[in-house]
């Protein structure tokens, strides 16, 4: 790999560890915060960690409220919602405290409480002009990595389109890795989650945009995805294996904030808006023959031969089927005849173009008629 020019400027701290929730108060101090507004999702409410985190905020002295009917895929109706509490409360700090959904929709709580405007203003990178509030990421899932970017990923709530909002501005200042917070996970969750964790780490390798630093994270966020995801399916109780996935989903984060995705989330997003997949099954369903198909590129094969020992398609085909996830997208209803409009949607998918073979719309057909 050539060493591309980069140019890196940290713009999240990172605190990972058992029991780092309880810093919570401590670090919405450091940044300013008085008035914090705790974005999460019924589950996460239901868990009890949200009452955990107002209790270190308030014993901090500030003044908390909870926006907690976080849906999974955010639309532009979730963040308009969650912009009204945050406007009525007058927060001068956010938190986003669960998955990636509610991580992006206190993004997009934030672009919209200090620029105004709506969520499309934003679609594609650098339109904030006025500061953001302090943003603090805490997430429960070992997977988006959400914490560790700045760009908020908001469907259109009409059109079904996702839009990738970022700005620099957006990034968390602070992001706490607590695995103890993963490990009351669901079974589905824990396992989706993880493939898009992993499925993260193998795209940004081998992006048109990878450069030196980025494959740093990259192979990093691998090797501990990797290593624990099993681990976990076996014992969801396995603290040490939680904290791999959830300190390698973070670090796949930030690769993906340097070096961007591919073409298996392109075919993602189309399963997920026609066919309801949820967005980690829809990935890893996808990704072994992404695998294939980048791997035709010499370059990349080698890429990908320096992260595993053997066969990767094929090592990700047995991580799903020890998941138990599908492996055929005909699983979830798709047919012959809809592989044209599935290929024509992700051929528009923005993560496309950073694919190192950029696919056209019959490889796009290909690909879904090799996962059928």
């Amino acid at each position: 790999m050539s060493l591309s020019p980069f140019d890196h400027q940290p713009r999240t701290r990172l605190i990972y560890g058992n029991g780092t929730l309880a810093r919570i108060g401590e670090m919405a101090r450091e940044a300013g915060g008085t008035r914090a507004l705790v974005v999460s999702d019924p589950g996460i409410v239901g868990a009890g960690y949200v009452v955990r985190a107002v209790s270190f905020l308030v014993a901090a002295g500030l003044e908390t409220r909870v926006f907690g009917e976080v849906r999974e895929n955010p639309s532009t109706v979730d963040v308009d919602a969650c912009v009204a509490v945050a406007a009525e409360f007058k927060a001068d700090i956010i938190i986003g405290l669960g998955g990636g959904s509610s991580m992006d929709t206190a993004k997009g709580c934030n672009f919209i409480l200090t620029n105004g405007g709506r969520m499309h203003d934003y679609w594609g990178t650098g339109k904030a002009t006025q500061p953001m509030l302090p943003l603090i990421t805490i997430p429960t899932t070992a997977g988006t990595g959400s914490e560790c970017q700045s760009y908020a990923l908001i469907s259109d709530a009409e059109t079904h389109v996702k839009m990738a909002c970022g700005d620099p501005k957006a990034a968390a200042k602070v992001a706490i890795l607590d695995p103890e917070l993963t490990i009351s996970q669901p079974q589905r969750v824990t396992v989706c989650t993880g493939i898009d964790a992993i499925s993260h780490a193998l795209e940004t390798a081998v992006t048109n945009k990878r450069n030196a630093l980025s494959s740093l994270y990259s192979r990093e966020g691998f090797r501990l995805c990797h290593a624990g995801f099993s681990r976990v399916l076996r014992d969801p109780k396995d603290i040490e294996a939680r904290g791999m996935m959830l300190l390698g989903a973070a670090y796949a984060g930030t690769a993906i904030e340097n070096s961007m995705l591919g073409a298996a989330h392109s075919c993602a997003n189309p399963l997920t808006a026609r066919f309801n997949v949820v967005h980690g099954e829809a990935v890893g369903v996808m990704l072994p023959h992404i695998i294939r198909f980048n791997s035709q590129l010499p370059e990349i094969a080698a890429v990908y031969e320096s992260y595993f020992d053997g066969d990767l398609a094929d090592r990700i085909s047995e991580l799903l089927w020890e998941a138990k996830m599908p492996r055929n997208i005909s699983d979830y209803g798709v047919k012959e005849e809809d592989l044209q409009d599935l290929a024509g949607m992700a051929a528009k998918q923005w993560t496309a173009q950073f694919n190192p073979r950029v696919p056209s719309v019959d490889d796009f057909v290909e690909l879904y008629r090799a996962a059928l």
